[in-house]
């Protein structure tokens, strides 16, 4: 299967985010089950990978999202095995292209429409996996109804807004 790993997820599983303990629990075995087997979804700019390197240690240490961060590096970036990268077309005013022009996505956070684009892009509309970020949920119908499909680790109740 593919799926994009919305930075929250790593950032959680590092116990770096106001998540209770079952949310990291669950963030820490969601990036254990891809690095296991699963296909991650990267763009060819690096715009998901920018955003992952502004949050996560290089060094693998101290916690799973870091340990995720060193496997895309050494492992997985560029073998077809672990990864797939697509291209994000920036339209003119510098946004990305895929992301549905819709009223009611209007407000979702400018930080995670990559993730939203990279699905669309995908020829497989692979999911995007949140742990801990409301924007996903405040928009999930609309996310809906545009062809994104969301995978939530952690209840909407347990789910704190983006610093």
């Amino acid at each position: 299967m593919h799926y994009l790993i919305d930075t929250n997820v790593a950032i959680v599983a590092n116990g770096k985010s106001d998540a209770g303990p079952a949310c990291v629990i669950a963030a820490i075995e969601r990036l254990e089950k891809l690095i296991a087997g699963e296909i991650l979804i990267l763009d060819d700019a690096e715009h998901i990978v920018t955003e992952y390197r502004r949050h996560l240690s290089p060094s693998g240490q101290p916690g799973t999202g870091d340990q995720f961060y060193r496997w895309l590096y050494e492992q997985a970036a560029y073998n077809p095995q672990h990864c797939e990268k697509v291209t994000l077309v920036l339209d003119e005013d510098g946004n990305f292209a895929a992301f549905p022009k819709a009223t009611e996505l209007a407000k979702f956070d400018p930080s995670d429409r990559k993730f939203v684009a990279a699905a669309l892009t995908h020829p497989a509309k692979p999911p995007v996996v949140n742990a801990a970020d409301k924007d996903w949920h405040e928009h999930y119908e609309a996310l809906i109804s545009h062809g994104v499909k969301v995978e939530f680790l952690c209840p909407e109740e347990m789910a704190r807004p983006r610093r």
